[in-house]
């Protein structure tokens, strides 16, 4: 009696092994869902449309982008830990909400290493310092020196750029006051209307408004100039050696996702970065291909943590 209950057990247990074999195998069956933190017409929200759509082409689905701002990230961030883990539910994260949000931000709800798994780095991208048309700022010097006499008002829309503007605003002396948004595009509109004295954002949310005159660039945040705006200097060539900041972008699975179905998305992806047209994409974007495959993006991604720290502590910024 006790074998053949064994072996009952043994039997049932096979069936259902065979049976997540055969679901995931099929994966996906159905359309997939891509979290955005983010706004639409940001940076992060374009990459994730564009490499959704990239691959719902090469697994054979619809792919349906929801955009879930605010609290720097966290709402996304919570809905898709609280979504199963079954490769239907997919991040775009940043920098700000997986590498910075941890260091300055109590009582997360989430760890952005234990409860996510990265599947593939997408782009990387420089930031810029933009100013209205209007502005009676000209230059990065002009701004920072009358940032010194009296609080810039200054726009972001996530932790990242926070702290990369209070990392600016400590290395020249001086002081912004942060303007908090939900997402690029607003920025953009209070940029242009010459509702803030000046924006830290996404260099590939702002670059076709900066091509087109619309507002003004004092600065990109690389390590060299963007080869789209040679005329733009970068912060470090105006004294300001350390400061180099990108944002970067990549989609990330609940860690408990079946390694079978993260490898097939992974490798979807894998396929999509290794085109002309991703990389023409990234170019267009001010950007540049970041194609890490899910090992070297964990690697990246603990790097990232580990040098936001590093800043942090230089600014004795603590979490609150």
């Amino acid at each position: 009696m006790e074998t053949t209950r064994r072996q009952l057990l043994a039997l049932a247990g096979t069936a259902i092994e065979g049976q997540a074999f055969a679901q995931s195998n099929a994966f996906p069956t159905r359309s997939i869902r891509i979290v955005v933190p983010f706004t639409p017409g940001s940076g992060s929200d374009t990459s994730a449309r564009y490499f959704g759509d990239q691959l719902g082409a090469q697994v054979g689905q619809a792919v349906v982008v929801e955009n879930k701002p605010g609290a720097n990230g966290i709402i996304a961030l919570q809905s898709v830990k609280n979504a199963p883990a079954d490769g239907y539910t997919l991040l775009l994260a940043s920098n700000s909400p997986m590498a910075v949000n941890p260091l300055i931000i109590r009582d997360l709800g989430y760890d952005s290493v234990k409860d996510f798994k990265p599947i593939s780095g997408l782009t990387r991208g420089m930031n810029v310092i933009v100013v209205s048309n209007e502005s009676r700022f000209a230059t990065l010097e002009a701004l920072l020196a009358a940032a010194k006499s009296q609080p810039l008002n200054v726009g972001t829309y996530s932790a990242g750029y926070q702290l990369a503007a209070a990392w600016l605003a400590s290395m020249a002396g001086c002081a912004f006051t942060n303007v908090p948004y939900k997402g690029q595009a607003p920025i953009m509109t209070d940029v242009i209307g010459n509702q803030l004295d000046f924006a830290l954002v996404d260099l590939g949310g702002a670059i076709q408004q900066i091509k087109s005159g619309r507002i003004k660039a004092l600065a990109v945040s690389g390590e060299a100039r963007n080869p789209d705006l040679p005329n733009v200097p970068t912060v470090r060539e105006k004294g300001f050696n350390e400061y180099v900041q990108y944002s970067w972008v990549s989609f990330y699975l609940r860690s408990q996702t079946p390694d079978d179905i993260t490898t097939k998305l992974a490798e979807s992806l894998q396929k999509t970065l290794a085109t002309d047209e991703a990389r023409a994409f990234a170019r267009k974007t001010g950007g540049e291909l970041m194609p890490y495959p899910p090992e070297k993006m964990q690697r990246f991604h603990l790097e990232e943590i580990a040098r936001f720290r590093k800043i942090a502590a230089i600014m004795n910024i603590k979490p609150e």
